[in-house]
């Protein structure tokens, strides 16, 4: 008896009734985890580049960038939880993140600071991008909930963008 309780555990199905229908579930749930991979790698990427951080103006990009990071991480758990609350499934892994992801790794021993702050000017502007685009599909589905949530971050997003562009501008 135990062990028939514990295996219809691990194969119960986890769809979470949302009022969607199926077709709104699985188009939303799969660019939202794409977005939500995208996340994590820019996420990884700006701790990257605020790691090793280096130059005349070591202390602003460092701080510039470590606040970019927290608010970029601060989607992750926002966004998966909004997945499994349509009726989703999201990523599981490493692995997942990375057959997912669109915004590219910087494995680079040595990026310069300027083409550190280009890079993730042009990767939020993805981003962005991403975001409006999932936008657009929750408004063919009426799913304002996730649209709510997209437009606080677009918001955030063309304002970490705008910061880079305009640092830039001053270092040319």
């Amino acid at each position: 008896m135990m062990e028939n309780t514990a295996k219809s555990r691990r194969s119960a199905d986890l769809h979470t009734p949302s009022g969607l229908d199926q077709d709104a579930v699985r188009d939303i749930s799969a660019a939202a985890n794409a977005l939500l991979a995208d996340v994590f790698a820019l996420y990884l990427k700006t701790k990257n580049f605020h790691w090793h951080m280096s130059g005349a103006h070591f202390r602003d990009y460092h701080l510039l960038l470590d606040e970019q990071g927290e608010q970029i991480f601060a989607m992750t758990d926002a966004l998966a939880e909004r997945v499994r609350k349509l009726g989703g499934s999201t990523i599981r892994s490493i692995g997942d993140i990375s057959h997912k992801q669109r915004i590219k790794d910087n494995d680079a021993e040595f990026v310069h600071p300027h083409e550190m702050l280009a890079e993730l000017r042009d990767d939020n502007g993805s981003l962005v991008a991403s975001m409006r685009a999932l936008h657009d599909l929750c408004d063919e589905h009426r799913d304002v909930a996730t649209a709510s949530l997209l437009e606080n971050w677009i918001d955030e997003g063309e304002r970490r963008r705008w910061f880079l562009f305009e640092t830039l501008r001053q270092t040319n």
